[in-house]
């Protein structure tokens, strides 16, 4: 075990490296929603964010990007751990670590950018259905609903299943490792497929308090982060679940 631990050990200059890229990105995420938020609050700023009409193409490719930001600037920290991993991996193989850590991070957001669009789509659907407001937030019984769905799906299977994949960044490469940049990028996007069947009802509770209320997007990020890479991971997934539940059925039954 104390032999595997140093094979695996990554220097810090990479870890600084990774560390440091992924900061960025995260940080012009945050700034990008920061300032469209402050611009969608500003008189004269409705092309920031598209209000009470049907929405047009150019609606919904605004909307697809501020989800695609978005999903980065949530999404992106919670990877680290697991861009470290292969990076020591890559060590221990004795290969070179290269761009094929940004390749597997290529293909973690490629899966998320696919997300954003399926989410832009069904907003746009809520949105002309009338079931989202102006401030892009969902009706009370929607909302509940919307709680009740995300909160219930903490306790299934495939949750359990998707977030023990996440948490166990050793095991995934031990049965899923790839050599090459090519493998990288295939690798990137079967464990963004693992993070989005973890997460995606939690990324659903954005439309109960507001697509762009920035508060509930950090602490959703947080509850992402927690279940991610804390070793009380699951009973605060647990916990959470059962909070939106009874949250869902409060706010379903008295609005």
């Amino acid at each position: 075990m104390a032999t595997t631990g140093r094979r695996l050990a990554l220097p810090l200059r990479d870890r600084i490296v990774i560390w440091a890229g992924l900061g960025s990105i995260t940080t012009l995420a945050w700034i990008y929603l920061v300032r469209m938020s402050n611009a969608s609050a500003m008189p004269g700023m409705d092309m920031a964010m598209p209000m009470a009409h049907r929405w047009t193409a150019a609606d919904m490719w605004l909307m697809f990007v501020m989800w695609a930001v978005m999903m980065v600037a949530m999404m992106l920290p919670g990877a680290s751990p697991m861009l470290t991993m292969y990076a020591a991996v890559s060590r221990g193989r004795g290969l070179s670590v290269g761009i094929n850590p940004w390749m597997f991070a290529g293909g973690y957001v490629v899966v998320w950018t696919v997300f954003s669009a399926a989410a832009t789509v069904l907003q746009t659907a809520l949105q002309n259905a009338s079931l989202v407001a102006d401030n892009l937030r969902a009706t009370p019984r929607l909302g509940g609903l919307i709680l009740i769905v995300a909160g219930l799906y903490q306790f299934t299977p495939l949750k359990n299943l998707c977030l023990s994949r996440c948490r166990s960044p050793v095991g995934f490469f031990m049965t899923h490792w790839r050599g090459g940049a090519a493998g990288a990028l295939i690798m990137g996007i079967r464990h963004g497929a693992y993070c989005v069947g973890c997460c995606w009802p939690l990324m659903l509770l954005l439309f109960v308090a507001g697509v762009m209320n920035l508060l509930w997007v950090a602490a959703i990020s947080g509850l992402v982060l927690v279940e991610k890479v804390s070793r009380y991971g699951k009973p605060v997934a647990a916990a959470a679940g059962a909070a939106l539940v009874g949250s869902g059925l409060l706010l379903a039954v008295f609005g």
